[in-house]
């Protein structure tokens, strides 16, 4: 487990690097007017970007592969519009994995059956996901197969970037990427997760912007949840700890 703390502590640090090139922090939510909450708006995935993927991913006793989809990203530093695999400013990269694991700058997954040569995707909205894990603990006791993702889906702060300036949602699916649902309530930041096994429950917590100023701070609200993985409803149960 430490190596995978480790994995994400490496892959977080590098995509905040990349996308903290302002002078400026910019806030995680900006709103129409001081009072209003932000609309929930779900945009949908533009099919003319240029898209790519990686070559497919298997995790031991999934029955799909996973091939991450993405964009040839370009070094801002430079000007030019062509894309050759000579150019060291850029990079054909989306994804590193490290079983049962996936991280990097992925914008949507296509799922195939190990003995077909159908794809699937997961999703038609746009969002970039940061992280996929399959539950393979779960897998191993229950035999139900589960992926966890960490998602930007809405562009919050409204800079028409999808990135780690916005809001983190917490996902999950089977493991064909079917009954993709969002666990984490809208706009709250997914703090972190925890899987018990004694329990199979996956645990979570989010942080609520209560006063409204767009930043997630000492003065907001920590809200605490649960998931039953055994009940294939995946209700969410909210739980007070701290009370």
């Amino acid at each position: 487990m430490n190596m995978k703390k480790v994995f994400f502590a490496i892959v977080t640090l590098s995509g905040m690097l990349i996308s903290c090139n302002k002078t400026e922090e910019t806030p995680k939510v900006k709103y129409e007017s001081e009072v209003d909450s932000l609309q929930v708006v779900y945009q949908k995935i533009d099919t003319t970007e240029l898209k790519i993927a990686d070559l497919p991913i298997h995790f031991k006793s999934m029955d799909y592969l996973i091939h991450p989809l993405g964009k040839i990203r370009v070094n801002r530093s430079t000007n030019t519009s062509r894309y050759s695999g000579a150019n060291s400013d850029i990079s054909f990269s989306i994804s590193n994995s490290n079983d049962p694991e996936i991280a990097g700058v992925i914008h949507n997954v296509m799922f195939q059956a190990i003995d077909s040569t159908e794809l699937k995707p997961l999703t038609d909205r746009r969002m970039l996901i940061q992280s996929i894990t399959f539950l393979d603990q779960i897998a191993l006791k229950t035999q139900k197969k589960y992926l966890l993702y960490i998602i930007f889906d809405m562009d919050t702060n409204r800079d028409s970037k999808y990135d780690s300036n916005d809001i983190k949602s917490l996902y999950i699916s089977k493991q064909n990427g079917e009954d993709f649902t969002k666990l984490s309530p809208d706009m709250q930041e997914v703090l972190d997760w925890k899987i018990i096994d004694a329990k199979n429950r996956l645990y979570f917590r989010t942080i609520e912007d209560i006063n409204k100023n767009g930043e997630f701070d000492s003065n907001d609200n920590l809200n605490y949840f649960y998931v039953n993985l055994l009940n294939d409803s995946l209700q969410i149960e909210k739980y007070l700890p701290n009370q």
